[in-house]
C-alpha cells in the first residue's frame, strides 16, 4: 500500500509539473495548487475502478478517457500484448507497431512522427508485461516522457491490485471447494448406516431419510455462490437434524428460536450447519441420557446474532482457543469451527470471528455476528 501511495504521489507531482510546463503559466497560488491536486486525484479516482477489474476492452474503454484527461495530450491509447483495446482522441494506425516495439524492448519508447509523435510505456503485472499505454502529441518533450512513464506505473499498480483481487477470489473459491469436500465422512457413514437399519423394519421411514440425505447433500455439494440466505442455511440444518435424530432418537433434543425478520439475511455458505454438527458431536459425547442443542437467531439492528449452544461436557477454554487458531484442514471430524471462523474473518474482518464460551462441565456456546450487508459472492 505504501508503494501504491508513493506511485500515486509521484504521478501527481509529475502531472502537475507537466501541466504547468505545457501552459507556461506562472506558479499557481496556494488555492490553485490544492485545486489542481484535487482535480488530479479526482480524475485518477475515476479511472481506478475500471482498472481494478483487470486489463480488457471494457476496462480499457472506461479508463482511457480519464487517463487522457490526466495527460492532456492529443490522444491516449491502451493496448494488450496483441491488440489495441481502447483509445481517446485521434489515434494513429501505428499504435500497434509502436506497442510491439515497446513490448520487445520492455521499457518506454519515444517515436517521432508527423503530425504527432508518441510516447509508449509498458504496463506490467508481477514483472510481466501485459500491455502498453501510448500518448500522442504534437511535441514529445522530456516532461511528457516522464509524465507518461509515471502514469504507466500507476496504471500497472492498479492492474497489480486487480490481479491480487483475482488471486484472493481464486483462493476463496478453492477454499470453498475444499470446504464442500470436508463434509464429515463419519456423518455420511452414520447417516447411511442409520438409513440401512430402517430398510427392512420401516421401508417408508428409510425412503424419507434417504430423500432427506439427498436434499442435504445437494445443498452442501452444489456449485453455488459463496453466500446464501439464513433461511436456506436453516433448511440445511433441518435436513441434517432429521438424519441425526434418526440416529440418536430421543437422546437428541433440539430447540430453535429464530426472529422471522432475519430469514432473508445473506450469510456465508455452510456457516451454521458446522456449528450445529460440532454441538451435537460434543454435546452427545459420553452422555447416556442424551443432550440438548439450542440455536437462537436474533435481530440486532444492522446485524443478525446467532448462538449455538450445547449442554455437553464442555472443554478447557485454552483448548477452544487452540482449536480456533489451528489449521482448518487439520481439525478433522468435518468442517469444524476453525474453518467457519477463518471464513467469517476473511469476509467481514477480524471483529466478526467466532466467540466460543466454554468450560469443563459447563457445555459450550458459540456466537457469531453477521452484518445485514447484501452480498452475492466473495
Amino acid at each position: 500500500m505504501q508503494t501504491t501511495a508513493c506511485v500515486a504521489l509521484s504521478l501527481l507531482l509529475f502531472l502537475l509539473g507537466y501541466a504547468c510546463a505545457r501552459t507556461r503559466r506562472p506558479a499557481l497560488p496556494e488555492g490553485g495548487k490544492h485545486e489542481a491536486t484535487f482535480t488530479a486525484l479526482h480524475v485518477a479516482g475515476l479511472a481506478a475502478p475500471a482498472l481494478r477489474g483487470g486489463l480488457d476492452r471494457d476496462s480499457a474503454r472506461k479508463a482511457v478517457r480519464h487517463l487522457h484527461a490526466l495527460l492532456g495530450t492529443r490522444a491516449v491509447a491502451i493496448t494488450s500484448t496483441d491488440a489495441a483495446l481502447a483509445w481517446n482522441g485521434p489515434c494513429t494506425d501505428d499504435v500497434l507497431t509502436y506497442a510491439r516495439t515497446t513490448l520487445a524492448a520492455g521499457r518506454a519508447q519515444v517515436f517521432a512522427g508527423r503530425p504527432h509523435g508518441a510516447v509508449v510505456v509498458p504496463l506490467t503485472v508481477d514483472d510481466t508485461v501485459v500491455g502498453t499505454l501510448a500518448a500522442f502529441d504534437e511535441e514529445v518533450s522530456a516532461a511528457l516522457v516522464r509524465a507518461v512513464t509515471e502514469l504507466g506505473r500507476w496504471v500497472s499498480g492498479q492492474l497489480e491490485l486487480a490481479d491480487l483481487d483475482a488471486s484472493r477470489r481464486r483462493a476463496l473459491e478453492a477454499e470453498m471447494r475444499a470446504l464442500r469436500a470436508q463434509i464429515s465422512p463419519h456423518f455420511v457413514y452414520n447417516a447411511l448406516t442409520t438409513i440401512a437399519s430402517f430398510v427392512r423394519t420401516n421401508p417408508k421411514r428409510a425412503r424419507e431419510l434417504l430423500l432427506d440425505f439427498a436434499d442435504f447433500s445437494r445443498y452442501a455439494l452444489r456449485r453455488a455462490h459463496d453466500f446464501t440466505t439464513l433461511a436456506d442455511e436453516l433448511t440445511c440444518v433441518d435436513r441434517y437434524l432429521l438424519l441425526e435424530r434418526a440416529r440418536f432418537g430421543d437422546k437428541l433434543r433440539f430447540s430453535l428460536q429464530v426472529a422471522p425478520e432475519v430469514l432473508p439475511v445473506p450469510v456465508p455458505f455452510l456457516c451454521l450447519q458446522p456449528l450445529v454438527e460440532n454441538a451435537i458431536k460434543h454435546g452427545m459425547r459420553g452422555r447416556r441420557g442424551g443432550g440438548e442443542v439450542r440455536v437462537v437467531v436474533r435481530d440486532a439492528g444492522p446485524e443478525a446474532h446467532i448462538t449455538v449452544e450445547d449442554d455437553g461436557a464442555g472443554m478447557d477454554p485454552e483448548c477452544a482457543r487452540r482449536m480456533l487458531d489451528g489449521d482448518p484442514a487439520r481439525e478433522g471430524g468435518g468442517i469444524g469451527l476453525a474453518n467457519v471462523d477463518l471464513r467469517m474473518r476473511q469476509i467481514y474482518g477480524d471483529g466478526y470471528g467466532l466467540v466460543v464460551e466454554t468450560a469443563l462441565g459447563a457445555g459450550t456456546r458459540v456466537r457469531l455476528r453477521v452484518p445485514k450487508t447484501q452480498f452475492t459472492s466473495l
